[in-house]
């Protein structure tokens, strides 16, 4: 059975991004001034990186995972409980072994500008535990949904 829910989708609202998806701000992500703890839009981020894959069919590679080598991540406005988060994510780039992700977090409905992030990622042989090239058929519906936007 299709899930009719929507936990994440398709936009056009902010440029170069593509896909979003929404997250509530529940009280056990603020922290004792009543904001959301710095480190809670990293699980944002993962959220929407997540519905953003699972829209291009999961990305997997039998005998390899992805692991995440670097994220730095800037903040702008404090984002409260019970706020409504829009997170935009898109793949920037695609390298020899690793994917590089943007993130954009916006409270809604004002479009407030939360936190912006950059996240990469490698993807990693199991057996060896080492860095393998990101194949062909990971990189095509990257590219035919991003366009030109993706650096290779």
């Amino acid at each position: 059975m299709d899930d009719p829910l929507e936990l994440g989708r398709v936009t056009d609202r902010r440029p170069p991004f593509k896909y979003s998806a929404l997250s509530r701000v529940w009280f056990s992500d603020t922290d004792a001034q009543g904001v959301v703890y710095y480190g809670r839009y990293l699980p944002y981020f993962d959220h929407a990186r997540t519905e953003y894959h699972r829209h291009l069919g999961e990305l997997r590679v039998e005998g390899a995972e992805f692991v995440m080598r670097a994220s730095e991540v800037e903040y702008f406005a404090p984002a409260r409980f019970d706020d409504l988060i829009e997170s935009f994510v898109r793949v920037r780039r695609i390298g020899h072994s690793s994917v590089t992700y943007e993130c954009a977090a916006y409270r809604l409905p004002d479009e407030t500008l939360m936190v912006t992030a950059t996240q990469t990622v490698v993807l990693v042989d199991l057996a060896a535990r080492r860095p393998t090239r990101v194949p062909e058929e990971l990189r095509r519906p990257l590219r035919e949904f991003e366009g030109a936007d993706l650096e290779e």
